[in-house]
């Protein structure tokens, strides 16, 4: 297994059960907490699979935490089940009720996640204890800096002292939540969080794609420069993937997210130990 591989000393103690989500084996032991985080994002897989990683297994996990009387249920969300934007909204709260467009086959993580979502709101109502966590973009040790990822390939370009190549015009603006952060975070949402009530987690620190390049040039001393393969459009307004964290801070006593400069310099120093 790729996990078992890349954290040995974790894996060696953890039971493992090989397996589908969406078939795995249900076993007859008791379980206090069923934590849901099993939707691949790095895989080339067809639209249709990713769906059905998030319905079928939702599903599945859901009749697990009834089988083995689990009274705690987490499950990883995604900031994703936004959707675009409006124009000028910069930061997304979770009362935002917009979603992905239903008709592209690149919606089918997004309206996944809000499929997911559903079922889960509807276990609270039966009486399972259901929190659910949006997750947004997030930067640390084993990010894959091969894959989809944007500020993964930009640290790959820069650690290896090449031009940093953006895909777009570099104008959308995200922001970054360092992996330890992101850990707090859900294990705070899981514990203190209401029944039923889902937190985006997430860091409020927005910039745009451009300036997320320039930086890790600057942090990690790379001089060959950024490129943008498109030109930005005059008059058209930038898009924003950046969650408002206002409920999660509130309710859940969050420490202080890491500052993005620090966060990029710890993953680039864990990627170049590794």
């Amino acid at each position: 297994m790729i996990f078992q591989r890349a954290w040995p000393s974790v894996a060696a103690r953890v039971n493992w059960i090989a397996g589908d989500v969406r078939d795995f084996l249900i076993t007859k032991e008791h379980f206090d907490v069923i934590v849901h985080a099993a939707t691949d994002v790095a895989s080339q897989v067809s639209p249709q699979d990713v769906f059905s990683n998030c319905l079928d297994g939702t599903r599945h996990l859901l009749a697990l935490a009834s089988k083995c009387g689990a009274s705690n249920f987490l499950l990883v969300s995604s900031g994703a089940i936004y959707g675009p934007l409006p124009t000028g909204m910069t930061h997304v709260p979770e009362t935002h009720l917009g979603g992905p467009h239903p008709l592209l086959g690149s919606s089918a993580y997004g309206e996944g996640k809000r499929v997911s979502e559903w079922l889960c709101a509807q276990a609270t109502a039966n009486g399972l204890d259901v929190k659910i966590a949006r997750v947004f973009a997030l930067v640390g040790p084993h990010l894959p800096l091969d894959k989809q990822f944007a500020i993964g390939n930009f640290l790959k370009s820069a650690m290896a002292r090449e031009p940093i190549v953006i895909q777009g015009d570099g104008t959308p603006y995200r922001s970054y939540l360092y992996a330890a952060d992101m850990a707090a975070w859900l294990w705070a949402v899981l514990i203190r969080g209401q029944p039923g009530a889902a937190y985006n987690v997430g860091s409020e620190e927005s910039l745009s794609i451009r300036s997320l390049a320039e930086r890790i040039c600057r942090l990690l001393v790379c001089t060959e420069g950024v490129v943008a393969l498109q030109k930005a459009q005059p008059g058209l307004a930038s898009t924003h993937f950046v969650p408002d964290t206002t409920r999660a801070r509130r309710e859940l006593n969050l420490p202080v997210a890491m500052v993005l400069d620090e966060a990029i310099k710890r993953t680039a120093n864990w990627h170049f130990n590794s």
